[in-house]
């Protein structure tokens, strides 16, 4: 039987670039949602934000053919978490507070430790 994830064999670094892909996906969909609910065409916006989650998801499942399942996993919810903080401060104005920045740095530090004793 065919799939998609059996025909594909990622070699380490082309497993980190897929998640870090699925990541800014995940960064995409949580701007969909917030984009939904203010959207004059939320049919649209609906489509797109479902599409990004549906592609951030089965990107994850590529890269988890090559990665440790912890440490991948994360990479893709901190890639997302931080990636959306950074963007709700520098695209939609919110706060910018050195507690809020220094606890995505946190989260950052956190998923480095993960790597580095992968």
């Amino acid at each position: 039987m065919f799939s998609p994830t059996t025909v594909f064999s990622l070699s380490p670094l082309l497993a980190w670039a897929v998640l870090l892909l699925a990541g800014l996906l995940e960064i995409g969909w949580a701007l969909g949602l917030k984009s939904a609910a203010a959207s004059s065409r939320p049919a649209l916006m609906w489509s797109v934000t479902l599409a990004a989650m549906a592609a951030s998801v089965g990107l994850l499942a590529l890269a988890l053919k090559q990665l440790p399942l912890g440490l991948a996993y994360a990479v893709w919810t901190a890639i997302g978490i931080a990636g959306t903080a950074l963007v709700g401060v520098f695209l939609l104005g919110e706060s910018a507070s050195p507690l809020r920045l220094c606890s995505i740095g946190l989260i950052l530090a956190g998923v480095a430790g993960l790597k580095l004793s992968a």
